[in-house]
């Protein structure tokens, strides 16, 4: 089964009111492509949860700080994004602990959320990130915005099957493979087209 499904072992599909969905973008901060994104989403009203990489954070406090103004959530994505599986357990810890610290020390506050990089989830991380009060989120709709197949055309299409309680991934961090650039090409005919069939981007509960 596919780790972003596996809801026994983290949060894949919110519950509750059916209307809402989640958006959520990783690998940021970029400074050439967040501040872009937030622009799209502010502009909608719409609110996104941002899982941000702490060496990216370190360099861009003033960025991370427009984005919680802003009314979005800053979320753990460890602290230089390195594959969960290669990796010793110690080491794994640390990248969640210096990954929160990180955004510490940016917002004077410690992130609620945490998302394993690759959607990689280790029971050694998911215990340090319960243990710094953060809770473990993947996802059940990828734009798959990254890669060959990361072209605007076919992200649209992916994100056209979004529906009430889906917690969508796309990225605002561009991270060796990721193409921002195609989901932002994307995002306002996303964000009029959810609000026309009366669903709301909301954060995170």
């Amino acid at each position: 089964m596919d780790v972003a499904r596996r809801e026994d072992a983290a949060i894949g599909r919110a519950c509750g009111n059916g209307s809402r969905v989640y958006l959520t973008f990783d690998d940021g901060p970029d400074p050439e492509w967040t501040p872009r994104i937030v622009d799209v989403l502010d502009a909608s009203g719409a609110r996104a949860t941002f899982f941000v990489i702490g060496r990216a954070a370190e360099r861009s406090g003033p960025l991370l700080r427009r984005l919680h103004a802003s009314g979005h959530e800053i979320g753990n994505h460890t602290y230089s994004h390195r594959h969960p599986w290669t990796m010793s357990t110690a080491h794994a810890r640390r990248e969640v602990r210096d990954g929160a610290e990180s955004i510490a020390q940016a917002l004077g506050q410690a992130p609620r959320w945490f998302r394993p990089p690759h959607g990689r989830l280790r029971q050694a991380m998911a215990d340090e990130a319960q243990n710094g009060g953060q809770r473990v989120v993947l996802w059940t709709l990828s734009a798959v915005d990254w890669g060959p197949l990361g072209c605007a055309e076919r992200i649209a299409a992916r994100l056209d099957h979004v529906d009430g309680g889906d917690i969508v991934l796309m990225h605002d961090g561009r991270n060796r493979h990721n193409r921002p650039e195609e989901s932002l090409r994307v995002l306002p005919a996303f964000l009029r087209g959810i609000r026309g069939r009366g669903l709301v981007p909301c954060l995170l509960a």
